[in-house]
């Protein structure tokens, strides 16, 4: 019986730490998202290569990269590869591909 209680446990809290995992991912709201679009197709930037540097939703970017501001917008983006990054200034984590 400890066996079975303890096997159901240790799935309990394998699954609130997945819970807590996807809790952290940031969702951009699409009108955000709209409005990034947009300020990025106006406000084109001429894409830099980063060697080394996998661009995945997670990945935080070197402090040598510049990061663009969005009016009215929390997020930055930079153009790498030439793919739009979305990313959050506090963590220089990329939080969007936009393609």
């Amino acid at each position: 019986m400890r066996i079975h209680l303890t096997t159901a446990a240790a799935g309990l809290l394998l699954l609130a730490g997945v819970g807590a995992a996807a809790a952290q991912d940031v969702i951009i709201q699409p009108e955000q998202e709209t409005v990034i679009k947009e300020y990025v197709h106006k406000q084109p930037l001429a894409s830099i290569k980063l060697p080394g540097v996998e661009l995945n939703v997670g990945t935080a970017l070197p402090d040598t990269v510049e990061l663009h501001e969005v009016p009215n917008v929390k997020y930055r983006y930079v153009v790498v590869d030439n793919q739009t990054l979305v990313v959050d200034p506090g963590t220089r984590k990329i939080v969007k591909i936009i393609q």
